[in-house]
């Protein structure tokens, strides 16, 4: 399988920050509880901030995408594992799992096969 292109990676990373921004206002704030923990909110926060940043690098061609990418991925797994625990958060979880998947490719830390 060969590496993803560029606007896919881009779209997935734009897709989970979106996402996750959206199910942290719409569902964790208003929920409460364990959706407003303060870990959960800082992992929620890390995964917008770093999909955007690895889109961005993306966009522009930056030379550094793939430790970029290699971060996001770490970032989506753990909002992925810490969205799993809760209820509702089901869209959040495998836009995370697909972001992180197709970053992983970009970096190159995925063999094919």
């Amino acid at each position: 399988m060969p590496d993803p292109d560029f606007e896919d990676c881009i779209d997935a990373c734009d897709d989970c920050a979106s996402i996750c921004l959206e199910a942290l206002t719409q569902q964790c704030l208003p929920a409460g509880g364990p959706h407003v923990e303060p870990r959960h909110v800082v992992l929620m926060l890390d995964c917008v901030d770093i999909c955007r940043t690895a889109a961005d690098f993306m966009r522009r061609g930056s030379p550094n995408h793939a430790r970029v990418c290699a971060a996001c991925a770490e970032s989506c797994d753990a909002c992925a594992a810490s969205c799993a625990k809760l209820d509702d958060m089901e869209e959040c979880v495998e836009a995370c799992r697909d972001c992180a998947e197709i970053c992983r490719e970009m970096a190159g830390l995925r063999t094919p096969g």
